[in-house]
């Protein structure tokens, strides 16, 4: 078994993805020409966007994710040469601050800032063992 892929639903597939190529600066690996499913390119495991009005014909109920709500109970996390400088360009781009980058306990220095669509996302280094 391996994790193929990672799905967050979102209102507009088109512009999230827009989001995090201008903001994070991670590279699209596309978009569905129905403008439905698009996915980033992040290696062996793809994050993947989906619009809501999609999902919402199978699942009935899931919690939306929205700028002006709390978080959801997930975030994605992209690791970077340099946290400090990836939140000070994400929070520039667009991206809402919301941690600023510090080390944690076990040497790992991480960050947090919210996508377009209200979803948590954690910057941080690797986690030296």
């Amino acid at each position: 078994m391996r994790l193929g892929y990672v799905i967050l639903y979102v209102p507009d597939v088109a512009a999230t993805l827009s989001f995090y190529e201008t903001v994070l600066g991670v590279k699209r690996r596309f978009l569905h020409e129905s403008g439905q499913y698009g996915e980033l390119d992040t290696g062996a495991t793809a994050l993947a966007f989906v619009a809501e009005t999609l999902v919402e014909t199978t699942c009935h109920g899931f919690r939306r994710n929205r700028p002006s709500e709390s978080p959801a109970g997930a975030e994605v996390a992209f690791v970077v040469e340099n946290v400090q400088t990836a939140y000070e360009t994400a929070v520039r781009e667009g991206a809402t601050a919301l941690v600023a980058p510090l080390e944690k306990p076990w040497g790992q220095t991480i960050a947090y800032v919210r996508d377009c669509n209200g979803f948590l996302v954690e910057l941080c280094d690797e986690i030296r063992a």
